[in-house]
């Protein structure tokens, strides 16, 4: 199998790339700097993703399109760019790929579009509640790309994920990091909160199945590490795979809010304290997949090298 991947030079891009290499498939990458090819590996020099043509798809002869480039969450982005990118893109590849005969197209969305926060675990079966410009623009996405494959008869599969962690991982799980590797006690002992994360081994290795299994084609699907914990037990984790004191001391979420109110950190607090359960039943029964890596296993691979 012959896989075109975007967005290899990011976190999970550069993971999913070696993770498929590892397997035996054979991975096209486009990347905007010119780069020294290796035998593993063939890298296209484009100036964008916008030249990504038909012809240059055609010419390299890929079975299955992995679409991980895009734009997530940062202040200075506007929604036209949210949508031009995530969005308008996404379905601009896709198109040239159906119609060069690809024959299935792997998107990574966001669990963002199933809500902000869960009452009861998410799962792909519920209706969509995206929240902001850049959920939004990866539902518009998930939309297009179905109205393609219904065309087409590309495959899709859509798969939401939670936080990603990983060695080196940006965004929120950085801001984790941060958190947890300051050496001054912490008022975050009492956040009694449900998360599901995805750590990059476990969600590599399921995308790694949607491009093989055939029950997978036209599905969506959450995926998770199936262990949920609190921010505090996930706090405590990090520092402990960190060989760190935790230093987290039992403070009211309530309290933490009133305070959060005077420095307008509430977003902050509603962030740390949300749920954000995922149901990975589908999964198991579909695909009979597991995870592969447990929480504390994944985490010490992630943090191990953290310095003191």
């Amino acid at each position: 199998m012959k896989v075109l991947l975007t967005g290899s030079t990011g976190f999970l891009g550069a993971y999913l790339n070696k993770y498929f290499l590892e397997k035996g498939l054979s991975t096209v990458t486009p990347i905007r700097k010119a780069k020294s090819d290796n035998a593993s590996k063939t890298y296209l020099h484009l100036s964008s993703l916008n030249d990504l043509t038909t012809q240059v798809l055609s010419s390299e002869k890929v079975d299955t399109f992995v679409h991980c480039a895009g734009v997530a969450h940062k202040h200075e982005i506007s929604v036209g760019e949210f949508s031009r990118v995530n969005t308008d893109l996404t379905l601009l590849l896709a198109h040239r790929a159906a119609a060069v005969g690809v024959k299935r197209f792997v998107f990574f969305s966001s669990i963002g579009v199933n809500g902000a926060s869960s009452e009861s675990p998410f799962n792909a079966r519920d209706k969509e509640a995206p929240y902001d410009a850049y959920t939004e623009s990866k539902y518009d996405a998930e939309k297009g790309l179905r109205e393609i494959s219904l065309e087409t008869g590309m495959e899709i599969v859509i798969i939401r994920p939670p936080l990603i962690y990983g060695s080196n991982a940006p965004g929120n799980f950085a801001k984790f990091v941060k958190l947890a590797s300051i050496p001054v006690p912490k008022p975050l002992g009492s956040i009694n909160n449900k998360r599901s994360f995805v750590s990059v081994e476990n969600l590599s290795d399921f995308t790694y199945l949607c491009l093989t299994h055939t029950a997978a084609a036209n599905e969506t699907f959450l995926v998770s590490d199936g262990e949920d914990l609190s921010t505090t037990e996930f706090l405590r984790k990090m520092s402990n795979a960190m060989g760190k004191r935790a230093m987290l001391i039992p403070f009211p979420v309530s309290w933490m809010r009133r305070l959060a109110s005077f420095v307008d950190k509430q977003k902050l607090i509603n962030k740390l304290a949300v749920n954000v359960q995922v149901d990975i039943e589908k999964n198991r029964t579909l695909l009979g997949w597991e995870p592969k890596v447990s929480i504390d296993e994944a985490l010490r691979n992630a943090l191990s090298q953290e310095k003191p």
